[in-house]
């Protein structure tokens, strides 16, 4: 049977996990030279142990982001869009998606989709550059596409324009 050409599922890019990895390499120095100080009764500083809780917890936030983006994707179909992240499930048929509301940024544009009694957001394609050289690459690579095809779909039209983003609903 013919797949139907309006079906498609995207997933966004994915970030290096380097950061994740020295983060954590990080959190674990700074412990373990806690423990040895502890253990060798040398007076240990208070900033000591703030900073591995603060290593610790930004290596928790790190990897539940990398795991997050991992599980990712948006599904569309001729009845309407699924937004699927790990953590949230959102589906929202065409006729009730109720208002678009696009944030530009250095960091793709930020696309919030509302439903009745729900909502996703996700980011269009950016590039992360330094010194004018790519060095990773974050969001949907066919955010444009997603985005243009939430607005055909689900009829909206700009419904007002400022400095801070572009809004879409229903006539």
């Amino acid at each position: 049977m013919p797949q139907d050409p309006f079906s498609r599922e995207y997933h966004p890019e994915l970030l290096s996990r380097r950061a994740e990895l020295t983060i954590w390499v990080l959190a674990l120095i700074v412990g373990i030279t806690w423990l040895v100080l502890v253990l060798t009764s040398i007076p240990v500083h208070r900033s000591v142990p703030v900073m591995t809780v603060f290593l610790a917890l930004g290596g928790l936030g790190l990897s539940l982001a990398n795991w997050m983006d991992r599980h990712t994707h948006i599904r569309t179909n001729r009845e309407g869009i699924v937004f699927t992240n790990g953590l949230r499930h959102t589906q929202l048929a065409w006729r009730d998606i109720r208002k678009v509301e696009v944030f530009p940024s250095n960091w793709g544009k930020k696309v919030r989709v509302f439903g009745e009694r729900a909502y996703f957001e996700f980011r269009t394609l950016a590039e992360v550059k330094v010194d004018g050289q790519v060095k990773g690459r974050m969001g949907f690579p066919a955010g444009e596409l997603i985005l243009e095809q939430i607005l055909d779909a689900a009829q909206l039209k700009e419904a007002e324009h400022s400095d801070s983003g572009y809004y879409y609903s229903r006539e």
